[in-house]
């Protein structure tokens, strides 16, 4: 019986060569500009399922883009795993801090890579831990290993919220009928230090527009006398955090899960070097909510973060306005118990508060999503865990994640089923940022780990 190492050493170019075809094609949800290049990756994923050895694969239509269902089913009493990625990906931008085109693949060696890394756009996040799904399946297939049932559901809307999912999932609860979730969409400590993310933070994440006059105005004519909506925008959005970054809005912390001791002592456990989190990173020192370690801060507490601010004259040269207008885009990062339309709603009733009479606000909320963690002594984590043991030789650490995949909760709540997070990307590669990549020993390991989890499931269902 050939196992997962001798199968992908023996295709492991051809692993390699089709994911930088996939790669190629920029799949940006959140620009209307690329929606053919959206759909062609649809189908694309359409036929790599097929050959991989799904007996039915189709691209189900939804209000926006399409999902791309699969499922191999060899026994209906058997277990059935269904596997969840995404093919769309974030915007490039800034293209110019790229240091090579984010659409045209390259494999570089690095210090955390030395086996290599593919560089694109989408490479870790998710197109690249998403194919590792679908090589798996071609080994367990081709090789007469495939051990229970298994579903695909690819969307092409996680990076702009996944609104056609809820409305997929709810309209195709039967189709969808599982034992366990899969999703490679989150990392691990380091190659040497396996981990699975158990916990997932919420989302609220809206964009802000401060309106002051009624037209552009000369700021010699009217500066001192008018209000600047882009100074008062940033006068407002500093007073959403105290002197111990305390984030100021009434109420946004009364749901927030407290940790024990005991439990922040076990994630203290977990290999962390604050000198080397700075140094790549390149910054001279970390900052955060007062009273917890970095890793706390991104993991177990809330956030409130501006992605984006704009407004007035931004072109070559000087142009003496003071702006109509004013915006910002923010998210914050909410951990269990915060429910995401309740900080929406209190974020939306405290910003219009704290607004002068001066400027008018709006608060227009774009998307969200829940908390999750997903429970240690459930089945699928313990499965997990022997997968981990069986291919890096080392029991894996619980670990939660700062990030957050809003449509797992809304899994658990629709077709009552656990989530099992499998991730093998690291923190440096730069996903949502430029110069985004995979490496190649990551990829492979991935292929390599999927198989165990099919296995050790299937034979602890019994």
């Amino acid at each position: 019986m050939k196992s997962a190492k001798s199968y992908i050493l023996e295709n492991k170019q051809r692993f390699i060569d089709e994911l930088i075809e996939l790669l190629k094609i920029p799949s940006i949800s959140a620009n209307s500009n690329y929606k053919a290049d959206v759909i062609h990756t649809a189908d694309a994923v359409k036929n790599s399922l097929q050959k991989a050895g799904c007996d039915e694969v189709e691209i189900c239509e939804t209000p926006g883009f399409p999902i791309v269902y699969g499922e191999k089913i060899i026994d209906p009493n058997l277990p059935t795993i269904l596997v969840y990625g995404h093919y769309d990906v974030q915007p490039p931008d800034p293209i110019n801090l790229w240091d090579s085109p984010p659409f045209e693949p390259v494999i570089k060696t690095t210090a955390l890579h030395p086996e290599g890394a593919i560089f694109a756009r989408g490479s870790c996040d998710d197109k690249g831990q998403m194919y590792m799904h679908v090589k798996a399946l071609e080994y367990m297939t081709s090789t007469g290993q495939l051990p229970c049932n298994v579903k695909f559901m690819i969307e092409g809307e996680e990076e702009i919220g996944s609104e056609s999912l809820g409305w997929f999932v709810e309209r195709n609860q039967k189709k969808l009928e599982n034992d366990i979730i899969l999703i490679s969409d989150t990392g691990m400590i380091a190659p040497d230090v396996p981990s699975i993310t158990t916990g997932l933070r919420g989302l609220s994440y809206v964009e802000v527009e401060v309106t002051g006059p009624n037209r552009d105005l000369h700021s010699g004519l009217y500066g001192g006398a008018v209000a600047n909506p882009i100074n008062i925008l940033t006068q407002m959005i500093a007073s959403l955090h105290d002197e111990n970054n305390h984030i100021t809005i009434p109420g946004f912390y009364d749901q927030v899960e407290e940790l024990s001791k005991l439990e922040r002592a076990k994630m203290g456990e977990a290999p962390f070097s604050l000198e080397a989190y700075k140094k790549a990173l390149d910054i001279n020192d970390v900052h955060g909510e007062k009273g917890y370690t970095t890793n706390e801060r991104n993991s177990i507490r809330p956030t409130l973060d501006v992605n984006g601010i704009w407004g007035g004259y931004i072109g070559e040269g000087a142009k003496t306005v003071i702006a109509s207008k004013a915006y910002a885009k923010i998210s914050m990062r909410l951990v269990p118990n915060q429910n995401w339309e309740a900080i929406t709603e209190l974020f939306k009733n405290h910003f219009e508060r704290i607004a002068p009479k001066s400027v008018s606000v709006k608060v227009n909320p774009h998307h969200g999503g829940q908390a999750y963690v997903t429970p240690i002594d459930c089945l699928g984590y313990k499965a997990a865990e022997k997968a981990y043991e069986a291919t890096f030789g080392k029991t894996p650490i619980p670990q939660r994640s700062g990030g957050s995949i809003p449509i797992v909760a809304l899994f658990e709540k629709e077709l009552k089923s656990k989530t099992i997070l499998m991730g093998f990307g690291l923190d440096s590669d730069a996903i949502h940022s430029p110069n985004e990549h995979f490496g190649i020993w990551n990829y492979l390991k991935g292929i390599e780990t999927i198989p165990q989890f099919y296995h050790y499931f299937t034979m602890m269902s019994k």
